[in-house]
């Protein structure tokens, strides 16, 4: 099944243009989908608004939306009015500034894109764009109008394409400060450092994402088939956290064995230790 473009335009850098279009990489079509049902009847429901001071049903062409200014002051918005205040879009990517790709925090991304050419014309140019980026080790942050709303978005090179991820704006993504506040400083023991470096070489690799299956969605899937066969379903539990005064001995088991003796640099850094205090 071809994928359906999402948008398209053209890229610009400077003078240079690129007729290209954007696709979703990422999908949740293909996770379960359930629908609301009357338990009574069998029968799917559907949602109905009413008013909060009568009770009385609201039809949809009575809907409208609001801002509340004050409590109590609501500003009402005419769908016409909302439409002439949203910027048209003019099918134009406009690449702003380059970035180095070592630099990007991706903390600001939102949805990662499929960007190509839109035409076999387009192919030299979105060539010469996606390769030179490559060579210079750059993203390119751009803007352009995305389902009526202006979006700055992240674009580098992948493999024959570029990737073009949307990016959240300032004021929506909070800052790490205000989350690790509460967390104290703690000094970590040497030796338990010496054994948390060990379990983490001894488990690195690749990152494969085929290896990680969707355990939620997997649930619900043999939870639908137990259903269907009358089985029931056994409750899974969650692990217990690991308590801090059993923490050495996890790590230990987890390095491999409750009687790994501690690495050579702990020897040393108690040596040295020994010394300053001596």
């Amino acid at each position: 099944m071809a994928l359906r473009a999402n948008w398209k335009g053209a890229l610009r850098i400077g003078e240079v243009s690129c007729p290209v279009a954007l696709y979703t990489a990422a999908s949740t079509a293909d996770r379960i989908a359930f629908h609301t049902l009357n338990r009574q009847t069998g029968n799917r429901v559907h949602r109905v608004y009413f008013d909060s001071e009568t009770d009385d049903p609201v039809e949809q062409t009575d809907q409208v939306k609001g801002y509340e200014t004050t409590p109590g002051e609501t500003v009402i918005l005419e769908p016409d009015e909302i439409a002439a205040a949203i910027p048209e879009s003019d099918k134009i990517m406009d690449v702003g500034a380059f970035v180095a790709t070592s630099k990007i925090d991706d903390l600001f991304f939102d949805k990662p894109y499929y960007l190509t050419p839109s035409s076999p014309i387009a192919s030299e140019a979105f060539a010469l764009i996606r390769d030179g980026m490559a060579a210079a080790g750059v993203a390119a942050v751009a803007r352009t109008v995305i389902f009526r709303r202006m979006r700055s978005l992240l674009i580098r090179p992948h493999e024959l394409g570029l990737i073009a991820e949307t990016l959240d704006f300032d004021y929506e993504v909070r800052s790490p400060r205000d989350a690790f506040a509460d967390i104290p400083k703690i000094k970590i023991d040497p030796e338990m450092l010496d054994l948390a470096h060990h379990i983490i070489k001894t488990k690195s690799g690749k990152f494969d994402p085929s290896a990680y299956d969707d355990r939620y969605e997997a649930a619900l899937t043999e939870l639908v088939r137990a259903k269907l066969e009358g089985r029931k379903m056994r409750p899974i539990k969650a692990p217990e956290p690991t308590k801090v005064s059993d923490l050495m001995e996890a790590l230990r088991q987890s390095a491999g064995g409750g009687n790994r003796k501690p690495a050579k640099t702990s020897s040393k850094r108690a040596k040295g230790s020994q010394r300053k205090a001596g």
